[in-house]
């Protein structure tokens, strides 16, 4: 997989993207030439898409309606034929593209759509702070109602440029065109649905302006992290030993899910650990796994000075117990790198400080929204996903991947890391095993536990996603394989993995 400059993994807040866009001023980039260059793609992305067809360009009064006035003028140059309505007057460098439009300017009452078979959305931008209301949210309101094609600029009306909330009269776009860098909204549910297909438009920014802005945040893809290589002259023990905590013999798949999926990730050796019965299953399905009997923390803990071992997978299938909690603990006072799943997490509801208090730096707790809410109850009520994860992590001290169709990957530092290439297959039973299994594989392999966690979240995604349809479990770790092979140079720089 060749990664060229078209790559732009840095997510900027709203407040980042006006910092970059007086940056650019200061550089000597006028704000009029910004705007003209953004309603400029606005316009070509339109005409690269649709042919020519009655369009109505609804300007807000700041810079999001001033670059809808400059992509009126150019789609009107190209030959469509356009409308503008205006809502209130425009404020700034938006009143000298105003004056730029040769043509009338409609008042703002609905009904405005008028025939029209495309809306471009450029009445509010990402900073909006308030609700949609009065004749803005009426007309909105009836273009969803109409099913008239939207393209946003920017972002849809209504949409919070910052997590990724929506008003509910915000309508549907099949095309958002923003501008630099994404925003958090056009990664974050609910609001990345409502955006479409999303275009990122360089408009003049100097790319010296990143280094300034002091990013936190990037989208998930091999441009950010590296996967660890192989040695000619390696061994499998370089490579690192996983134990997995098995549950019991009727419950005892989960866990080989993680093991194989470790095995994949390209751990040396994988061990599942269990009572005697749960290993006769596992003996009947795995050929390439070890297996010892572990019963007791006791036995966790002389497992893991063992043969190697430098990565445990506790939680998947294990139940929630006491019994659960107690492995648990073991393992973190192993000093093994530690991945947290499922039961092991929701076993410390009622005990958060405990759990808090054991972690150390290195371990990933993979948690989906209802185990999430169980572990972390005061982030859970945050406004949206990237500042609950943050939270979560800041709170325990670790690196918190909370699971979902936007999964966040969150650092106790604050940084994050937003992965966007979940299919919606992947909501099947096993699949988060399979993810804690890559994420220990390659840890086990001496990746940083948060760059681990993001490439093991990718790795998921586009395995799920190569293999289609009836997807189920077992098939994300085994078309796995074929993903790194296209990972000729195992991946890019990116921040620094802890």
């Amino acid at each position: 997989m060749q990664l060229g400059p078209e790559i732009l993994p840095e997510i900027l807040s709203v407040e980042q993207h006006a910092a970059a866009d007086r940056l650019a001023v200061a550089a000597g980039v006028p704000l009029g030439q910004l705007m003209e260059v953004a309603g400029q793609a606005v316009a070509d992305a339109i005409v690269a898409r649709w042919s020519r067809r009655p369009t109505l360009v609804l300007c807000g009064p700041g810079n999001n309606g001033g670059d809808g006035f400059v992509a009126a003028r150019h789609l009107r140059a190209a030959g469509w034929p356009v409308r503008v309505a205006a809502l209130g007057e425009s404020r700034g460098e938006s009143a000298a593209a105003r004056a730029g439009w040769v043509g009338p300017i409609e008042t703002f009452a609905p009904p405005a759509l008028g025939g029209a078979e495309l809306v471009v959305d450029a009445l509010f931008g990402a900073g909006l702070s308030r609700p949609l209301e009065g004749f803005a949210a009426e007309t909105l309101r009836a273009i969803a109602a109409q099913k008239v094609p939207v393209v946003a600029v920017d972002v849809p009306s209504g949409v919070s440029g910052d997590g990724g909330t929506a008003d509910p009269a915000t309508p549907a776009a099949v095309l958002t065109i923003t501008f630099f860098r994404k925003k958090q909204a056009h990664l974050l549910y609910p609001a990345r649905k409502l955006c479409g297909e999303v275009v990122v438009a360089s408009i003049g920014t100097p790319s010296s302006a990143m280094a300034q802005l002091g990013v936190t945040t990037w989208e998930n893809s091999p441009a950010i992290w590296r996967l660890p290589g192989l040695a000619f002259e390696g061994h499998k023990y370089q490579r690192g030993h996983v134990l997995v905590l098995s549950g019991g013999a009727t419950s005892s798949g989960a866990a080989r899910l993680a093991a194989e999926g470790a095995l994949r990730a390209g751990a040396g050796l994988v061990t599942l650990g269990g009572s005697a019965d749960a290993l006769r299953v596992h003996a009947e399905h795995v050929t390439e796994v070890l297996l010892e009997p572990i019963e007791s923390p006791a036995d966790v803990a002389k497992a893991l000075r063992e043969r190697q071992r430098n990565v445990a997978v506790v939680g998947p299938g294990n139940g929630v117990s006491q019994g659960t909690r107690d492995k648990v603990l073991a393992a973190l006072r192993s000093g093994a790198a530690c991945v947290l799943d499922a039961d092991a997490l929701t076993s410390f509801a009622s005990e958060r400080e405990t759990l808090f208090a054991a972690l150390r730096p290195g371990c990933v707790l993979t948690p989906h929204a209802g185990e999430f809410g169980r572990l972390f109850p005061a982030a859970s009520v945050l406004p949206d996903r990237l500042s609950r994860a943050r939270a979560a992590a800041a709170e325990a001290g670790v690196v918190v991947l909370l699971k979902g169709p936007d999964t966040v990957i969150a650092h106790p530092d604050g940084r994050a890391i937003l992965n966007a290439n979940a299919p919606a297959t992947l909501a099947t039973a096993g699949s988060g095993d399979v993810l804690a299994g890559f994420i220990a594989g390659l840890r086990a392999q001496g990746m940083g536990a948060f760059l681990a966690a993001a490439a093991g979240a990718w790795l998921h995604g586009e395995a799920a996603r190569r293999f289609g349809p009836g997807l189920i479990a077992s098939d994300i770790h085994r078309t796995l394989p074929a993903v790194l092979a296209d990972l000729q140079d195992g991946g890019g720089a990116g921040p620094a993995s802890d």
